[in-house]
């Protein structure tokens, strides 16, 4: 039988007693096929932005730099009520600025103004008493800062308080 019991033919079997002769055996006669080098990367065109898109940045970028401003005086003229409506406001631009990102047209400009607009908008001093209109305000914020940045974690939000004990002064 010329196959052992694994299913090898007998004469490709080398056990080290007789020494097999492998004198006049062209090695590498035929050398293995060579893999085919990778195509080149394809030269893509600078992206040249739309006049539209460049509009669109550009108001956006103005509206995100005066926003802590424009809630500041809404606050200053008619104190909690006004960032509860400042806030409703804000939400429209928030999709808006969704919808541009989506789009696939947002710049790196614009995305970093209004990750420091977020900043500077819990940085301000307002003194709301209403809690519900703190979580609001800070649910907006929280909202684009997941669209914009969804992998860092922010701990600049206000601490809610709420009281416990009507016999205490919470606001000292």
């Amino acid at each position: 039988m010329d196959v052992y019991s694994n299913g090898k033919p007998a004469d490709t079997v080398d056990f080290g007693d007789n020494e097999v002769d492998y004198s006049g055996y062209e090695w590498f006669k035929d050398p293995p096929p060579q893999a085919e080098p990778a195509p080149a990367p394809a030269v893509t065109e600078p992206y040249v932005p739309q006049p539209g898109v460049i509009e669109q940045n550009e108001m956006f970028d103005y509206a995100l730099k005066h926003a802590p401003n424009v809630l500041y005086s809404r606050y200053k003229q008619y104190g909690q009520l006004g960032v509860l409506g400042w806030c409703s406001e804000f939400s429209e631009m928030i999709d808006a600025v969704k919808h541009l990102g989506f789009e696939g047209n947002m710049f790196v400009s614009t995305r970093t103004q209004a990750l420091r607009t977020c900043e500077e908008i819990l940085a301000l001093n307002l003194d709301i008493e209403m809690q519900i209109i703190v979580m609001y305000l800070s649910s907006q914020v929280a909202r684009l800062r997941r669209f914009l940045d969804s992998e860092a974690t922010f701990d600049d939000y206000p601490a809610p308080r709420f009281p416990t004990d009507p016999h205490i002064d919470y606001n000292r």
